[in-house]
């Protein structure tokens, strides 16, 4: 058996899988982030700069009366803790996730939103009546996942603008 040719074989194979290893954050990740497009973040610096730093998180209130709400979702807590909406209004939800894969569910309602890391998960909600919802992590995320839990309050439509932006944000405010 030539030894010299096995090394130079097993050198090139080796070379040939650290190639794409060097170049993935030059090339293959900008163009990732390319193709994707707006529903892309970085999980790493959600906080920082962009759609979900903290003050934009919770509830906002737009001008022609539709509510979004911007949330993450991190081992084992969902940000903000507490949501406030108004009852009878559409609420577009957008979540992210900062680590691991997470799924939202609303207690008592069939809606469930699974978001992943570096990608922006869009859900349509609507409750139309006034009361709390219990919200949980149905996806298995690591060892603190039972613990994973938040609350969202409906309060009634005409109530929600008489709110200070403060309080509309986050249900933890008031």
């Amino acid at each position: 058996m030539n030894w010299r040719k096995v090394r130079t074989f097993l050198f090139t194979v080796l070379a040939l899988c650290l190639i794409p290893a060097t170049r993935y954050y030059q090339v293959d990740e900008p163009l990732l982030r390319f193709l994707r497009g707006s529903l892309h973040v970085d999980p790493l610096s959600l906080h920082l700069s962009g759609e979900f730093v903290e003050n934009n998180l919770g509830t906002e209130l737009h001008a022609d009366g539709s509510v979004t709400v911007r949330m993450i979702a991190e081992q084992y807590l969902f940000v903000p803790h507490c949501i406030l909406v108004p009852a009878g209004v559409p609420i577009n939800l957008r979540i992210t996730s900062a680590d691991a894969v997470h799924s939202l569910s609303f207690e008592g309602t069939e809606y469930a939103v699974k978001t992943l890391p570096g990608t922006i998960s869009k859900a349509e909600l609507m409750f139309s009546k006034a009361g709390k919802y219990k919200t949980v992590c149905r996806e298995f995320c690591g060892p603190g996942h039972y613990a994973m839990r938040s609350e969202l309050k409906v309060v009634p439509r005409d109530q929600f603008p008489a709110l200070r932006p403060e309080e509309r944000g986050n249900c933890a405010a008031q």
